[in-house]
């Protein structure tokens, strides 16, 4: 697959630079620039990056970025089998639990939410950072939901770090993932706060509570530039062709007009020639 000259593969986190010594020098560098790839259109082309996350781990299996990167695209095409199986091989790797809670919501993806509510209660947790630990309360509760559990998922996702006025990476998508819960339990007034409260603290844009909060409060965007091209558009598509339509249509009723004349002319004549041979006669 193509890559633009721009990527180098010098983009990759240290760490991941430091896995790819291991291979050859100018292997090294395809892989790097592949999985650079992988990162860059991972969120506006899922498709795109899961392709070259195939040509990185044809070129380096045994590495265990390029099947962590692989992982996480196939998790974004949903292709979740495929996505548990690169998220344990990397594991197994690593020996990290960083990758629990997303291959804890793979069995989700795969119809088996039983199976993301045991993982959420494995010794694993434990040795996760926050922002892990966050992650996989989210996991949980969809997992909750996933089984008709809706009272259950609200509960799960009450927690100290709900409840923090602190904001951190994960705070946006904790609150949204309460407001949805309440929603969904028709505690309408309840789910408006913590929409709110989502927007606050969602400074990157990650989640759409702006538009869920609007929708509670009976507000509907419009969007100007559709405006704006339908009205740039009319003159040319509609008042233009109209405009030459009646042109036509007059020239064809002139047209029309003359040859009706012309008639009345003839006729005349033949009639006053008619008349003048009779006299003759």
């Amino acid at each position: 697959m193509p890559i633009p000259e721009d990527v180098t593969g010098d983009e990759l986190d240290k760490d991941v630079k430091q896995e790819l010594q291991s291979l050859p020098k100018t292997l090294a560098e395809d892989v790097a620039r592949n999985l650079v790839m992988v990162a860059r259109l991972i969120d506006e082309d899922p498709e795109g990056a899961y392709g070259y996350s195939r040509v990185a781990l044809r070129l380096a299996s045994r590495v265990a970025a390029v099947r962590e990167a692989a992982g996480f695209a196939a998790y974004a095409n949903q292709k979740f089998s495929e996505a548990l199986a690169e998220f344990r091989a990397a594991r197994r790797m690593t020996g990290t639990v960083d990758l629990w809670p997303v291959m804890a919501d793979c069995e989700r993806g795969l119809g088996r939410p039983e199976k993301a509510l045991d993982m959420a209660g494995a010794a694993e947790v434990h040795r996760l950072d926050k922002a892990g630990q966050v992650e996989m309360r989210l996991v949980a509760a969809g997992a909750r939901r996933d089984m008709g559990q809706l009272d259950a998922a609200i509960v799960t996702l009450q927690s100290p770090e709900l409840a923090s006025s602190a904001v951190h990476p994960w705070t946006a998508r904790l609150r949204y993932a309460y407001a949805d819960a309440l929603l969904e339990a028709g505690r309408e007034s309840e789910a408006r706060e913590w929409f709110a409260k989502a927007v606050e603290s969602d400074r990157d844009g990650s989640t759409d509570a702006s538009d869920r909060l609007a929708e509670l409060d009976g507000v509907e965007f419009v969007d100007a530039l559709d405006e704006d091209a339908a009205d740039e558009g009319e003159p040319v598509i509609e008042t233009a062709p109209e405009a030459g339509e009646d042109a036509d249509a007059e020239a064809d009723e002139a047209d029309a007009d003359a040859d009706a004349e012309e008639r009345q002319e003839g006729t005349g004549r033949k009639a006053s020639e008619s008349v003048e041979d009779g006299d003759e006669v």
